[in-house]
Parts: C-alpha cells; sequence; structure tokens
C-alpha cells in the first residue's frame, strides 16, 4: 500500500517554497518570488497555508528602508517535507 501524501505539501508551488527553504537558514520573499516565478499575490496565499499549518515561520523587517519578509522552514516543516520526499521515493521505487 502506498503511504498518503500531505495534501499541503502536494500543490507545486507550496512544494516549491518548501524545497527551497529545506536548503537555506531562510529566503526573503523577492527571492522566493524569483525562484519559483509566482505571482506575488499567488506566493502570499500559499505561504499564508505554510505558516498557519506552522511548516514555515514569517518575519517582516526592513532592510534599510524597504520592507522585507523572510520566511524560514520549523522543524515541524522539515519532518512534514523529508515525509512528503521520502513518501514519494517509495511510489517512485514501487513499479521497480
Amino acid at each position: 500500500m502506498f503511504p498518503k501524501l500531505d495534501p499541503l505539501l502536494h500543490s507545486e508551488l507550496r512544494l516549491a517554497v518548501m524545497s527551497i527553504l529545506a536548503g537555506v537558514e531562510s529566503a526573503d520573499f523577492t527571492f522566493i518570488k524569483k525562484q519559483t516565478g509566482a505571482t506575488a499575490g499567488n506566493l502570499s496565499v500559499q505561504i499564508d497555508k505554510l505558516t498557519t499549518a506552522g511548516y514555515i515561520t514569517v518575519e517582516k523587517g526592513f532592510k534599510g528602508k524597504m520592507p522585507c519578509t523572510t520566511c524560514k522552514i520549523t522543524p515541524e516543516g522539515r519532518d512534514a517535507f523529508h515525509a512528503y520526499v521520502d513518501a514519494l521515493k517509495e511510489y517512485l521505487s514501487a513499479g521497480k
């Protein structure tokens, strides 16, 4: 039987955000937007969903006089991300 995939991470954009954050200490909104190619509005909505789930934290501040939103993966988010990746590996290895 196949493992259940986390529906929150099964979204392409949310998975992309988590993939980026899993590899860095933190990333600002502009960097994530550029890497994913998402619109600011859509990215904001998806970041809110990940924050509500406790998978990431968001800090709002300033770099000089410019507003800056920084995202960071939480330990719970890292665990969920790794569980999702492991589940996908099981799906991929089933046909071998």
